[in-house]
């Protein structure tokens, strides 16, 4: 009886140190406000930009909450919903997320804003692809000058787009031109600048970043195929412990309060926004 106590006692610690569902085995990377009603959330690019910081701690203030933010890529961002070890998530692979609601393990799909696409690289640029008409275009230049290139490889939105791009191509990327890193945004877009080769960033990032990496520049952009739309969705209500309060968030997220946010960061330290807001984002969203 006594072991079987103890064992129930521990339980009860566990989940109060959880608070709300989370990725298992797993730290979050950050924890934004302090307030009773927790709940948590997987991305990538907006969690490393700092977007989601001020998104979470406006809304933290206003109902009381507090944010648990899991970096992941948008393929294990769902992965995380759908496993039920996360409330929410924002994302930016739009045929993956229909499916999810489809499939009925996520609900409240909501678009929340916009960033694009640049192909970077030397300027040099030895497969030439700043004269391509297309982004197909830049990827088939490319592989037929076998100019060393980067992929993120990890199934996150980004890659996502990368492989749509080399389908559309009609080419399998391999060989020594074709380096596959399974990591962010900020570190691919890095070993890029190093080693001087092509890499596909985001807005965003590049807004954030260009200064560390002097080695590249935008040699392609301006392509619809190179839209990014993100989408905010969260757990059915009752499946995990933060899904009402996720989608509270997620209609914070959307209303004018939290789309001012969006528009405004980034312009007070690099001059320019970071995102687009969910008005512009429309005219993109398929």
């Amino acid at each position: 009886m006594r072991t079987k106590s103890l064992l129930s006692l521990f339980a009860v610690i566990a989940l109060v140190m959880l608070g709300t569902s989370g990725y298992a085995g797993d730290k979050p990377a950050a924890v934004y406000g302090r307030g009773a009603n927790q709940f948590s959330l997987a991305t990538g690019s907006p969690g490393e930009l700092g977007l989601l910081k001020v998104l979470a701690e406006a809304f933290g203030e206003k109902d009381n909450a507090k944010m648990s933010w899991f970096k992941a890529g948008s393929g294990k961002s769902l992965q995380l919903l759908k496993d039920k070890e996360v409330d929410m998530i924002m994302v930016h692979a739009p045929a993956a997320e229909k499916q999810a609601v489809q499939d009925g393990w996520a609900i409240k799909r909501s678009l929340i804003g916009s960033n694009e696409f640049f192909i970077v690289g030397p300027a040099n640029d030895p497969a030439k692809i700043a004269e391509a008409k297309s982004a197909v275009e830049a990827y088939r230049r490319i592989a037929a000058a076998k100019a060393k290139f980067f992929s993120r490889g990890d199934n996150s939105g980004t890659h996502k787009k990368e492989m749509d791009l080399w389908k559309k191509a009609e080419i399998k990327p391999q060989g020594d031109w074709y380096v596959v890193t399974e990591d962010f945004m900020t570190a691919t877009l890095k070993r890029a600048d190093q080693e001087k080769g092509y890499f596909m960033v985001d807005s965003s990032t590049w807004v954030a970043d260009k200064k560390d990496v002097p080695n590249l520049k935008i040699l392609f952009k301006g392509n619809i195929l190179l839209v990014n739309t993100y989408h905010a969705l969260c757990q059915p209500a009752g499946a995990t412990p933060g899904a009402a309060t996720a989608a509270k968030f997620i209609d914070f997220v959307a209303s004018p309060q939290g789309q001012k946010l969006i528009q405004d960061y980034g312009k007070d330290k690099y001059g320019e926004g970071l995102y687009n807001d969910a008005a512009y984002a429309k005219q993109y969203d398929k």
